[in-house]
């Protein structure tokens, strides 16, 4: 049963991973073409940029980083300072993994989710919009904060799995982590 779970989550992350690389290309293109209709604008007198293509980008960067933070966990691509940590055998990060995701990264999860909660709810009751003329809604976005914790939780108790799998099969190989922590590549 661990084994389907930690296969459709990654699965799922890996996926969404290849979503927001399209994000990140449109991002670059939105403030590429913002940028250029500000200067050409300037130039022939006409306003050609808008507030709403400011915002778009604003809100593609933080679909980027609230979605692509299960992504980055399981690609173990988070920033950890691992002066130690990477000369450890498989089985001793395994066993910091599983201190440090049932200890901190699966509490802040649910603290978030618990905290944000409120304050997501009261936007979308209110339909709250952007403050900017022409700008976009922002209650959409807050929503987002609620899925990218759940899928974050989501990716965690699935490498949660493999650290203690690492553990029970008692082998120290580093091959065997990194088998236990490689999911379905896609």
């Amino acid at each position: 049963m661990s084994d389907l779970y930690t296969r459709i989550v990654d699965r799922m992350t890996g996926g969404l991973g290849r979503v927001i690389s399209w994000m990140a290309f449109l991002m670059v293109a939105i403030g590429a073409f913002n940028a250029i209709a500000r200067y050409v604008g300037r130039f022939i007198g006409i306003n050609l940029s808008s507030n709403l293509y400011l915002e778009l980008q604003w809100y593609l960067f933080s679909l980027i980083f609230l979605l692509g933070a299960g992504y980055a966990l399981k690609e173990n691509a988070h920033v950890r300072v691992d002066v130690i940590y990477g000369r450890l055998q498989a089985r001793s990060r395994s066993l910091i993994n599983v201190i440090g995701s049932v200890l901190m990264m699966i509490p802040f999860c649910l603290f978030v989710l618990w905290v944000s909660w409120p304050s997501i709810r009261n936007s979308w009751v209110v339909r709250e919009g952007s403050p900017d003329p022409s700008g976009l809604p922002r209650y959409p976005l807050k929503a987002v904060i609620i899925v990218a914790f759940v899928l974050l939780l989501a990716q965690g108790v699935a490498e949660l799995i493999k650290d203690i799998r690492v553990l029970r099969s008692g082998g120290d190989e580093d091959t065997e982590a990194d088998d236990a922590h490689a999911g379905i590549k896609l």
